[in-house]
């Protein structure tokens, strides 16, 4: 009876170690990825279904990042460039909170024209910066036009710092 109960107890915590997919580098925070069996699988297309956490700490919410790369807000006309700096102006805003991709919990994509072209820009983009293939959750938005007429792409996120 005892090695029974002990049984269950040990595949009770398995099934919850499993559920806990990342715990960030710096141990601030179990991030949890989840993507239900019943659900495509979204990895190669470098976002994950849902994210969450239960530990006590504290949202960030990041301002949409547009790809300017300078102080002086230069705007490449290619996709593909302001893709890679809006990423890159998003790690600088969690670097500065002392964080990383790895904190962050949700983001939103604006894609000015979207199509079948700039989404596989922005999967191999995304791939580029979060090299674990543990996404965050996303939701991606064709828009017409942005807050600059030059600006393609703008990207927001919410990340979260673990309680110390």
């Amino acid at each position: 009876m005892r090695k029974a109960i002990l049984l269950v107890l040990f595949t009770l915590l398995l099934v919850n170690c499993a559920n806990v997919k990342h715990l960030n580098d710096k141990n601030r925070s179990p991030i949890l990825h989840k993507n239900p069996k019943k659900l495509f699988d979204p990895t190669p297309y470098a976002f994950c279904h849902s994210t969450g956490t239960t530990s006590k700490g504290s949202l960030i919410f990041i301002s949409g990042q547009s790809g300017a790369e300078d102080l002086k807000h230069t705007l490449s006309g290619d996709f593909k460039t302001q893709a890679h700096y809006a990423l890159i102006n998003l790690k600088t805003v969690l670097d500065d909170h002392n964080l990383t991709p790895e904190d962050v919990l949700k983001i939103t994509v604006l894609i000015v024209d979207h199509n079948e072209e700039k989404l596989k820009i922005w999967t191999e983009e995304m791939k580029e910066i979060w090299k674990n293939q543990k996404y965050p959750a996303s939701t991606l938005i064709p828009v017409p036009r942005l807050a600059l007429d030059t600006m393609l792409i703008e990207v927001d996120a919410i990340a979260f710092t673990a309680k110390k």
